[in-house]
C-alpha cells in the first residue's frame, strides 16, 4: 500500500501516472468545521477539456470563492505572460522584475519535471507542472496579455487579469458552470449562497444539480426571500441560478454502454447519483428526509465489518434494535438524505465516486451505502473507477452515539471491506451476483483468518417475537467475535414503492458476494492481488478538534493505515488538504 505521507521523486510520480490522469479533483475545503474557512468544497474536471469555458464542476461549496482567491494569490506570481503572438514570458514577484520580463530581460523559466509534489505534515497531493498551454477562452477586449499558471492546481489555466481577486471572479463566472450539491447543510452550501453576489454579468445562470429533496430544501430554506433572496429562475426569482433535478440511480433513458444513466452536468462530465443516509433527526417527525421505513430491507443491517465489536458499538446497535422492536421511533424517524455521485469523464470513461456526509450502514436506521458499493464494484474491477472521495469526520476516539451521521476509521474500513468483497467476487467469476446465501462475512481482522460469523435474517415469526421483546441493550450484547443481531424488521406494504427493488437487490448482492469472498479475503490468497489495489481513497470532512497536538487528520490516517495492515485491501489513503489536487 502506498501511503501519501512522503514526497515521491519525480520519476516515481511519473510511474504513478503510468496512464495519463483523466480526472482532476481540486480540494477547496477539506474540513468539516468548526472553522468556516475550510469546509467541504471540491472542483472536478476532465483533463481532456483543457480549462475550456464551463468545463469545471463544483461539488459542494461550503468553502468556494475564498479558497480560489487564496490559491491564485499563491501561484499567480509564478505565472508566465502570453501576448497576442503566443510568446510566453515569466512573471516574477516584483513589478520591476515583471517589467523587465516584459522587455525580454532576465533569466528564462527554470526547467521543471512533469510532476512534482506538494507536501506538508500529514498530507501529500501530486500536482502537475506546465506541460502544455490550454485552449484559450474568449478574451476580454481590454486584455492584451494573459497569465498562464505554471504551478498549483490551476496549472495551464490562462487568466486575463492582474490580481488574484479579479481572476478568481473570472474562474467563477466563466470556468465553473455547475454546482453539484450532496445535501443542503450549511457547511456544504454557505459559500455558494454568499458567492452568488458575483454571478452577475454572466451569459447564463449557474446550475445547481442535486437530488430533488436537496433542491426542495434549498428552495424552501435558502432562496426563499427570507434567509437569502430568491436568485433562482423559479417562482419569480432573479434568474441567476437554475435547478437541475437528478434522478436517483441515474436516468435510464440517457446514455449507452458504460455511460448509461449518466446525465451531462458540464462540458466533459456526466453524473449518476444515489441517496445515502446522514444520521437522523432527534425530533420524532418527518420533514425533508426519508422515513426509516421507506429505505432498504431491514435485513440490510450489519455490524461494522472488519472491526472489533466494541461496547459502544454493540450498545448502540442493541439500543436501536430495542427501539425499533418496540415501535417507538421507527414510525416517525426522519433520516437525513445525503448523496453519493459517480462522476464520469466522457472521453475516457474514467470515474470518481464522491460522497457527501454519510453514516455507516451498521448504525443507520436506513442503510443505503451498500447499494452504492454494488454499483461501484464492477467499475473498480474493470479499472474505470479510480478514486473514492469520502468523509471521515472523527478518529476512533469518537463513540458511535456521538458520530451524528458521520464516519470514523473503524466504520470506513468496514465499509471498504464490503466494497472489497464485491470486487473480489467479481474478479473470481463473470457470473452475475445472485442471492443464494445470506451469510455475513467475518471481519478481516479481529477474528482469526478463516473463521466465519453467520447471521440469518429473521423470519416473520421471529420478527414478531422480537417486537414483543423487552430485552435491554446490555443484555443483548453479542459475545466476543460474534456478529451483532440484525435489526428486527417491521411488516410494511412496499408494493407501492418500486424504488425499493434496487435497494433489495443491492442488499442481496452485498451479502452473497461478501459472504462468498470473505474466507478468501481473510486468508489473503497470494495468487490474487488485493481487491482494491490501485484505488485512491481520499479523506475529506475531517472535523478539527482545535486542540494542541497532531491534527485530527494525522490520527485518522494512522488508524486507517493500522487497519489496512491487517485488512490488506490494497487501496491508498490520501488525506486531503485545501489548495491541492488529486489526479485520477
Amino acid at each position: 500500500m502506498q501511503e501519501h505521507g512522503s514526497d515521491p521523486a519525480p520519476a516515481e510520480a511519473q510511474g504513478y501516472f503510468a496512464r495519463p490522469p483523466a480526472l482532476q479533483v481540486i480540494v477547496l475545503g477539506s474540513g468539516g468545521g468548526p472553522s468556516e474557512d475550510n469546509v467541504t468544497g471540491l472542483l472536478v474536471r476532465s483533463t481532456a477539456t483543457q480549462w475550456t469555458k464551463g468545463s469545471v464542476l463544483a461539488v459542494d461549496a461550503g468553502t468556494h470563492l475564498a479558497a480560489i482567491i487564496k490559491i491564485l494569490e499563491e501561484h499567480l506570481p509564478r505565472a508566465t505572460l502570453k501576448d497576442s503572438s503566443d510568446t510566453l514570458r515569466t512573471i516574477t514577484e516584483t513589478p520591476k522584475r515583471a517589467a523587465a520580463s516584459l522587455l525580454g530581460i532576465g533569466a528564462a523559466s527554470p526547467a521543471v519535471s512533469p510532476y512534482t509534489s506538494l507536501s506538508g505534515g500529514y498530507f501529500t497531493a501530486l500536482e502537475p507542472r506546465a506541460t502544455r498551454v490550454a485552449s484559450p477562452l474568449p478574451r476580454p477586449d481590454s486584455s492584451k496579455l494573459w497569465r498562464v499558471l505554471t504551478t498549483g492546481p490551476f496549472t495551464n489555466l490562462e487568466l486575463p487579469y492582474e490580481s488574484a481577486r479579479a481572476n478568481a471572479a473570472y474562474v467563477l463566472r466563466s470556468i465553473i458552470s455547475t454546482y453539484l450539491i450532496t445535501h443542503p447543510h450549511l457547511d456544504h452550501l454557505s459559500g455558494f449562497a454568499v458567492n452568488t453576489a458575483s454571478f452577475q454579468h454572466t451569459s447564463r445562470p449557474k446550475t445547481i444539480a442535486a437530488l430533488p429533496s436537496t433542491i426542495d430544501a434549498i428552495k424552501t430554506h435558502i432562496f426563499n426571500n427570507v434567509i437569502w433572496p430568491n436568485l433562482s429562475d423559479e417562482e419569480g426569482g432573479v434568474g441567476l441560478v437554475s435547478y437541475m433535478r437528478l434522478a436517483e440511480g441515474g436516468n435510464v433513458a440517457l446514455g449507452e454502454g458504460d455511460g448509461k444513466g449518466y446525465i451531462e452536468v458540464c462540458e466533459g462530465l456526466g453524473v449518476k447519483s444515489w441517496k445515502v443516509s446522514h444520521g437522523h433527526c432527534m425530533k420524532k417527525h418527518s420533514h425533508r428526509g426519508s422515513s426509516a421505513l421507506s429505505g432498504p430491507e431491514p435485513g440490510f443491517q450489519q455490524s461494522p465489518l472488519g472491526t472489533r465489536l466494541t461496547e459502544s458499538t454493540s450498545t448502540a446497535l442493541g439500543r436501536r434494535s430495542h427501539t425499533l422492536a418496540n415501535g417507538h421511533a421507527a414510525d416517525n424517524a426522519c433520516v437525513y438524505d445525503s448523496s453519493a455521485f459517480f462522476i464520469r469523464c466522457d472521453v475516457t470513461g474514467s470515474e470518481v465516486l464522491i460522497f457527501g456526509d454519510v453514516e455507516p450502514d451498521s448504525l443507520s436506521l436506513s442503510p443505503r451505502t451498500a447499494r452504492v458499493w454494488a454499483d461501484a464494484a464492477p467499475k473498480i474491477a474493470s479499472g474505470l473507477l479510480r478514486g473514492v472521495v469520502i468523509e471521515c469526520s472523527y478518529d476512533d476516539s469518537q463513540s458511535d452515539d456521538t458520530l451524528f451521521g458521520h464516519l470514523a476509521p473503524r466504520h470506513l474500513i468496514a465499509e471498504l471491506q464490503v466494497l472489497a468483497g464485491l470486487v473480489h467476487a467479481l474478479g473470481r467469476s463473470d457470473a452475475p451476483l445472485s442471492p443464494r446465501k445470506r451469510r455475513r462475512p467475518s471481519p478481516a481482522f479481529g477474528l482469526r483468518a478463516g473463521s466465519e460469523v453467520r447471521t440469518r435474517r429473521a423470519r416473520p415469526s421471529q420478527r414478531r417475537r422480537g417486537r414483543q421483546s423487552s430485552a435491554s441493550p446490555s443484555t443483548a450484547r453479542p459475545s466476543e467475535g460474534e456478529a451483532a443481531p440484525p435489526v428486527p424488521s417491521v411488516n410494511v406494504d412496499r408494493s407501492s414503492a418500486p424504488s425499493d427493488e434496487p435497494v433489495r437487490e443491492a442488499s442481496e448482492a452485498v451479502w452473497e458476494s461478501v459472504s462468498a469472498a470473505s474466507s478468501s479475503v481473510a486468508s489473503r490468497a497470494t495468487a490474487a492481488p488485493p481487491a482494491l489495489q490501485g484505488l485512491q481513497v481520499v479523506i475529506i470532512h475531517m472535523k478539527d478538534t482545535l486542540k494542541d497536538g497532531p491534527h485530527v487528520g494525522e490520527r485518522i490516517l494512522a488508524q486507517l493505515l493500522e487497519y489496512e495492515k491487517e485488512a490488506q485491501l490494497g487501496c491508498t489513503f490520501v488525506i486531503s488538504r485545501s489548495g491541492t489536487s488529486i489526479w485520477l
